[in-house]
């Protein structure tokens, strides 16, 4: 079987089959209202499924009402079941899989106040939350970690309970399990602290619980940094000790991503954001703009590069067994050909997708060989924006449909 015709293969990721090898990346959708998903949420999915993904990835699923970092973000809790199921039942009606993505924010909380010290690793000063007044953050306790593993848990199961196909539980970007495989932000002495292996140690319990709970109905995914890409954080030779011990842990897939949004966010999209349309789209909110602004001195010039994380992937490739899908620059079926012939299981694309849903069908049917997608970045600050994640070069979204919820 040649690339291509392994990339249009069904695809069995633990317990479920895919249609294809083609994975939604989760990237924040802006799509949310009550806490809870949007009509909008679904019809962007929806229209992932109909384009022809295999696995379409709801972004960021708080695990807590503390553990978002932005207020329009969805957390899990059961009276959004009913919203949740109307996401599923949108994705398989056209013939797709489903996943969310699991996470907690911990210290990363960047435009919600947070009653008391924010949890992560370790205590100290939080820069994260100082625009809004999070200005401290205190070192998880056992007790801590037993209550943010079973939130982790439960939110798995009500995914289960809605019809997913699969959860992906985030320990990249800088969010609360990274804080603890990231040595920028592990400071700790104890068992959780120190080697590699120790800071991987509570993300990978996390994992572990969860695959207990659903994993003989679900597929339980990862997204690691295949390094933090700044002096002094994690390394691949980090993330090759924490692909190992995800394996054993029963991970059925692993997302290799890259960077820390405070840190590194140009290393994480490849490319430095669009600074012009990001103070655009956050005209009103001058400390939001602030923030973002603030964020970016000191930030390397970087231009865009096809499949730019791959240097690092193929080490993690090569010391690992589990199944490994490619994240970082894949924008053309060449790309997409390539990463199967390096011995990757899935192709992972968000930017390409956003532009045109229709992309992998168009790939499959030989309308396309790769993205129109310019790699401007401009579609990162629609997050904020009241209709949601959007591409600039398409018509825009119905912001109606961004303050209904799914099951309204």
């Amino acid at each position: 079987m040649n690339e291509t015709s392994k990339l249009f293969a069904p695809f069995k990721l633990g317990p479920v089959t895919l249609r294809n090898r083609f994975i939604r990346a989760g990237a924040n959708e802006g799509m949310v209202w009550q806490g809870a998903p949007t009509k909008a949420l679904v019809k962007h999915h929806r229209d992932m499924a109909a384009g022809g993904v295999g696995l379409t990835t709801v972004a960021y699923g708080a695990v807590a009402k503390v553990g978002r970092t932005l207020p329009n973000q969805v957390w899990m809790r059961p009276e959004i079941l009913p919203d949740l199921r109307a996401l599923a039942d949108a994705v398989h009606a056209e013939g797709g899989a489903i996943s969310y993505q699991l996470t907690h924010g911990g210290s990363f909380v960047t435009s919600i106040k947070v009653d008391g010290p924010t949890m992560s690793a370790s205590g100290g000063l939080n820069k994260a939350g100082l625009m809004r007044g999070n200005l401290f953050q205190r070192e998880m306790t056992r007790a801590d970690m037993d209550l943010v593993v079973q939130q982790f848990v439960d939110a798995a199961e009500l995914c289960r309970q809605a019809g997913f196909d699969a959860v992906e539980i985030h320990m990249g970007h800088g969010y609360l399990l990274n804080q603890f495989i990231s040595p920028l932000s592990n400071k700790r002495k104890d068992a959780y602290g120190g080697s590699a292996e120790n800071r991987a140690r509570f993300p990978v319990e996390v994992l572990r619980r969860v695959k207990e709970k659903v994993g003989q109905q679900m597929a339980v995914l990862a997204k690691i940094n295949v390094a933090d890409g700044v002096p002094g954080g994690a390394t691949v030779e980090d993330a090759i000790v924490t692909a190992r011990l995800l394996q054993q842990a029963g991970a059925d897939l692993l997302v290799l991503s890259g960077g820390r949004n405070i840190e590194s966010g140009w290393f994480m999209f490849g490319s430095n954001f669009n600074m012009d349309e990001m103070k655009k789209v956050l005209k009103g909110s001058w400390m939001t703009g602030l923030m973002m602004k603030l964020s970016q001195f000191g930030t390397p010039k970087v231009s865009f590069r096809e499949m730019y994380f791959l240097e690092y992937s193929r080490r993690i490739r090569a010391a690992v067994d589990v199944p490994l899908g490619y994240l970082g620059g894949a924008r053309s079926l060449d790309n997409a050909n390539q990463a199967m012939a390096e011995g990757f299981d899935a192709v992972v694309m968000a930017r390409p997708l956003i532009h045109d849903p229709q992309l992998v069908n168009k790939f499959q049917r030989g309308e396309a060989r790769a993205s129109g997608c310019i790699n401007c970045n401009r579609c990162v600050p629609y997050i904020y924006h009241p209709a949601g994640t959007m591409c600039v070069l398409n018509a825009p979204n119905d912001p109606a449909l961004n303050r209904v919820r799914a099951a309204g």
